[in-house]
């Protein structure tokens, strides 16, 4: 079970997951991508160190298993985002989401939901990217966390630095949501 992060009490509460339960969308608590990140996230720790060579965009200095917090965490992904080349216009909100705990990892879910108001335009839909960081339970604590994010509806797992942001793909996904809408609207 997986419970969101509604009060201070419950930002702080761990929760007991079998890998199974993570890696499907079943539970309607956590979103597909946030399943899907988990996922992927476990199968790189498989391999051998990551193989993206060097950096597309500055790396961000991850906080260590030991001092990682719920709050550093939000922090630290929100100074990331901010390094992103997005155009003024787009503004976004970052949660924390919950926290779920696995055999052998502990998973920190956020989401930073974006939107682009212009003056023709002042109210239009949201297009949200989920992050998890990953702290493992049997690596040395000095280790820093795994981040790995995905933008809505997309399935391809970005690692910070790793991948240039652009906000095309923010764009991408509100138009989605605004043809559907329209679709499903029209007689």
């Amino acid at each position: 079970m997986v419970t969101p992060a509604s009060t201070e009490q419950s930002r702080n509460k761990s929760l007991d997951l079998d890998m199974e339960n993570l890696a499907s969308p079943s539970d309607v608590s956590l979103t597909a991508e946030s399943a899907r990140l988990v996922k992927i996230l476990l199968k790189r720790r498989t391999v051998a160190g990551d193989q993206e060579g060097s950096p597309v965009t500055r790396r961000v200095d991850w906080v260590s298993s030991e001092d990682f917090t719920v709050d550093e965490g939000e922090r630290q992904i929100g100074e990331y985002i901010r390094s992103w080349e997005l155009s003024p216009r787009w503004l976004h909100s970052l949660y924390f989401l919950c926290t779920a705990e696995e055999q052998r990892h502990t998973f920190h879910h956020y989401q930073a939901r974006f939107s682009g108001p212009t003056a023709d335009r002042p109210i239009q839909g949201t297009a949200s990217v989920y992050f998890v960081m990953c702290e493992s339970k049997v690596e040395a604590r000095d280790q820093p966390v795994q981040v790995g994010f995905l933008v809505e509806s997309n399935t391809l797992v970005h690692t910070p630095g790793a991948t240039r942001f652009t906000e095309k793909w923010l764009a991408e996904v509100i138009e989605s949501k605004t043809a559907l809408r329209h679709a499903t609207d029209a007689p």
